[in-house]
């Protein structure tokens, strides 16, 4: 069911069934205003009730299901997105403005994460306790197993639409709860045919519903009793707001940052610019562990800052479907404006433009700032935009104590040498993750992932992704006698 622009519009997956609604959802081109990428619906009130309803009676079928029989499920869903990598990969760069050849990658990363999910479905374990601890605990032994927590409501953001939404459908799968997924409005064409995959696959009706929908009807799903854990990946400030309002419901929130990267004196100049330029640049900047402040030790400044400022002068800036594209447009015209908005503050109040700087239609150049007070909101806030900040350091220890002045706490990189700031960064960066000789733009899609402070609580990847969608339970058998 390939989407072709000006076709019909591609229905909306119900509990295992396709519908359509009165609300018809247009999908733009990120980018080039008036061209359409497709076209969906938006659901009713009523289908969000049918598809939460299903997912609670679906729970007593899927949390009985056998783990080979959930492996055999993710396995055909990892096979099936190979399949039609093309597809999801042209559909990825139409909806969001990603460079094709990021909006590939993004693809095989989604087959790796249904492929890790069914790889824990079969490895979930647990453990046996000694409980003859005391003479009155003599002859008894504990069991503790993971059981499935329930349904599921997961909230995926625009900027991986494919991968980010993974990240919460695969390991529900894996762990034997239904979800009902809101994909982003601004692109949710790519998840809609990856349910074709899944329900391709066998997932059992009403344990996977794929339905874009309403910020109202969002809200509604924040709230919703009938849910027992509730996954979002976004902006902080709508993040932390949803946690008020989730109730008893356990709450995973993946959040916003404005990541720092250290060069030291000792780090490989070279490497260390040409990561930085796809750490700072790759999909114009909207990654949430995108390089947005970046410390450089004086030593290394000059040697640096030749290789990165000449380095973005090099990307290409264009058509996202075109391979030769570096960055590509920002998602919307808001976006753009308030990325110039932020720049110009920084330039009226001392900052100096090393290169790019100046908007350009839905375009916004890969943009090095230095000198810039350590207040404006080009520093204190999440840019989420081709846009970093430059600035010298001397001491490594201050440098630390630089990128911890931050509301925010994802992941930093570090590029050193030398092995004991390598490991004081560790022990004393205040974040998700810390990333040595590489950008905190690094992340592979088994590791745990999130942050600290606004950036979020919990953690994704795979196996820690199924310790929050699961519940601990012991059983303590005793021997008579």
């Amino acid at each position: 069911m390939a989407i072709v622009a000006g076709s019909a519009p591609h229905p909306i997956y119900l509990a295992g069934r396709w519908v359509d609604s009165p609300h018809r959802l247009l999908v733009e081109r990120a980018g080039y205003p008036g061209e359409a990428a497709g076209a969906t619906y938006a659901a009713t009130a009523e289908q969000y009730d049918a598809a939460v309803d299903a997912a609670v009676a679906a729970f007593e079928v899927t949390r009985r299901m056998p783990a080979y029989e959930r492996a055999r499920i993710l396995h055909a869903v990892s096979e099936g997105i190979r399949q039609r990598r093309d597809e999801l990969g042209a559909l990825i760069s139409m909806e969001a403005g990603k460079p094709i050849r990021d909006a590939l990658t993004e693809v095989d990363r989604a087959a790796i994460t249904f492929r890790l999910g069914a790889e824990e479905a079969e490895r979930l374990t647990g453990e046996v306790i000694p409980l003859d601890i005391a003479p009155a605990s003599r002859g008894r032994v504990g069991v503790v197993r993971r059981f499935p927590i329930g349904p599921v409501a997961g909230i995926s953001p625009f900027n991986f639409p494919l991968n980010l939404a993974a990240h919460k459908v695969a390991p529900a799968i894996a762990s034997g709860n239904p979800i009902v997924l809101k994909p982003p409005s601004k692109d949710p064409l790519v998840m809609l045919t990856v349910a074709e995959i899944i329900d391709a696959a066998g997932a059992p009706p009403g344990s996977v519903s794929i339905l874009p929908m309403t910020r109202e009807l969002g809200d509604r799903m924040v709230a919703d009793e009938r849910f027992a854990l509730l996954s979002f990946t976004g902006s902080p400030v709508v993040g932390w707001r949803m946690k008020e309002r989730a109730g008893k419901k356990k709450v995973v929130l993946e959040l916003g940052g404005n990541a720092g990267a250290i060069v030291d004196a000792t780090a490989d100049v070279d490497w260390a610019a040409r990561r930085c330029l796809i750490g700072a640049f790759a999909y114009a900047g909207q990654v949430c562990i995108s390089v947005q402040r970046l410390y450089v030790h004086e030593d290394v400044h000059d040697r640096f800052i030749d290789r990165f400022v000449q380095g973005a002068r090099d990307l290409v800036v264009g058509d996202p479907l075109d391979p030769r594209t570096d960055v590509g447009p920002m998602v919307d015209e808001s976006a753009v404006r308030r990325t110039a908005a932020w720049v110009d503050e920084a330039v009226q109040r001392g900052g100096r433009v090393l290169v790019g700087g100046t908007a350009d239609g839905a375009f916004f150049p890969p943009t090095i700032l230095e000198d810039v007070p350590r207040d404006a909101r080009v520093c204190t806030e999440e840019a989420f935009a081709p846009v970093v900040v430059l600035e010298t350091f001397r001491d490594f220890h201050d440098a630390v104590a630089r990128v911890n002045d931050s509301r925010f706490g994802l992941q930093c990189g570090v590029f050193t040498n030398d092995l004991s700031h390598a490991w004081y960064g560790f022990d004393e960066l205040h974040v998700g993750g810390v990333i040595v000789n590489d950008v905190p733009t690094y992340r592979v899609d088994h590791m745990p992932y999130g942050g600290v402070k606004d950036s979020g609580q919990g953690r994704e990847g795979l196996r820690y992704a199924i310790e929050d969608m699961t519940e601990l339970r012991t059983m303590v058998y005793a021997q008579p006698g």
